[in-house]
């Protein structure tokens, strides 16, 4: 599992002294080239991640949330809901996050034959590849579930799985403050935070976004984006 950041750019370009007096005008240089420069990645970081999107009602907030606080996040997504709803995995893609599979339509990755398998897997890639042009590389199995027999088949399918180490549980819909508190209480330097922009109501996520960032940025924390 590896991290990424987005690449920044930056504008060189030198001044000019005007001619002496009874002198031509020098040739005008061109214009100096967009040199792309790495933005350094933050040390002391947290990875976002939000599962079972995209969803028409609550992927676009979370989006807009991000935007404002300039973080950046990973989507694990369902490919029956990047079916119904190709343009916001397009936008996630647009807005410098990563899309990432989440199997098909969430089926227990534990109790599925081979070919089940396979087709959870490849049918999900397809539907992300074709609004994003790449492939993705991470796999996280619904529910978490990972047995030896999930592991070697993903490696089959050369996906690296990714869990996570800091449940929000925003899916039982404790109320905001319960979400703020539960993500802030066990964040850590390279902590994965899983939460839900998809698969139900997740209007108190999208109420807890907001503070869990402000609380994060405050103390220091960037945001990473996860390939495989």
């Amino acid at each position: 599992m590896l991290v990424s950041a987005v690449i920044g750019s930056v504008v060189v370009a030198a001044a000019k002294s005007p001619p002496k007096p009874g002198t031509s005008a020098p040739a005008v240089a061109a214009p100096a080239a967009v040199v792309p420069s790495p933005t350094p990645l933050p040390k002391k970081y947290v990875v976002l991640t939000f599962d079972d999107g995209p969803d028409a009602e609550y992927t676009p907030k979370v989006l807009d949330v991000l935007a404002k606080y300039h973080a950046k996040a990973t989507f694990f997504e369902v490919g029956q809901n990047v079916r119904k709803h190709p343009e916001l995995t397009k936008r996630i893609h647009d807005a410098g996050h990563s899309v990432q599979n989440h199997t098909w339509d969430h089926s227990d990755l534990r109790k599925l034959t081979a070919a089940r398998f396979q087709q959870e897997v490849a049918s999900t890639d397809q539907a992300i590849r074709a609004q994003i042009g790449s492939t993705p590389g991470c796999l996280r199995p619904p529910y978490g579930g990972v047995s030896a027999t999930v592991r070697q088949r993903a490696r089959q399918l050369n996906k690296d799985l990714v869990v996570w180490t800091v449940d929000s549980r925003d899916w039982t819909k404790p109320g905001t403050a319960a979400i703020v508190q539960r993500v802030l209480k066990n964040v850590h330097n390279g902590s994965v935070i899983l939460m839900h922009d998809g698969g139900g109501n997740r209007a108190q996520t999208v109420a807890a976004l907001p503070a869990i960032l402000k609380a994060l940025e405050a103390q220091g924390y960037g945001f990473r984006t996860l390939t495989c």
